[in-house]
């Protein structure tokens, strides 16, 4: 019996724009085998928790270069929580200071990866600490 491929949604919430190294993480992970759904721009909190609950995503990755981070992982936490979709790993990305990367993790995000990670090492992040449930 095989096991099927980890299932990541990958998401820009808020009014950010700008969806390059979103698209770049999206193909490096379904590169790596990983089944991929992208949900495009502008999404808000409540579309990406409702996508990743539709796909049975194992985990989201969300991509934030606005500076809205701190609202929007929180509000992306707090709808996994409220929706019993607690164990969907989230994960993300984008211009996050360092200083805020202990507050996130303290509301439940996995991993914070900061300009200049690579897809490799995102790809590796993801194949190590997601599992399918």
């Amino acid at each position: 019996m095989t096991s099927s491929p980890l299932r990541v949604v990958v998401a820009k919430p808020g009014l950010d724009g700008h969806d390059r190294g979103a698209k770049v993480v999206a193909r490096a992970l379904r590169d790596a085998g990983m089944e991929v759904v992208y949900t495009g721009l502008h999404q808000t909190p409540e579309q990406i928790v409702e996508a990743a609950i539709q796909e049975d995503a194992d985990a989201v990755g969300l991509s934030v270069l606005s500076g809205a981070h701190m609202t929007l992982f929180a509000k992306v936490m707090d709808l996994l929580a409220q929706r019993d979709a607690a164990d969907i790993v989230v994960f993300g990305g984008g211009i996050i200071p360092e200083g805020d990367i202990p507050e996130l993790a303290k509301i439940g995000v996995a991993k914070v990866f900061t300009p200049g990670a690579t897809t490799t090492e995102i790809v590796e992040w993801v194949r190590g600490n997601v599992t399918q449930h």
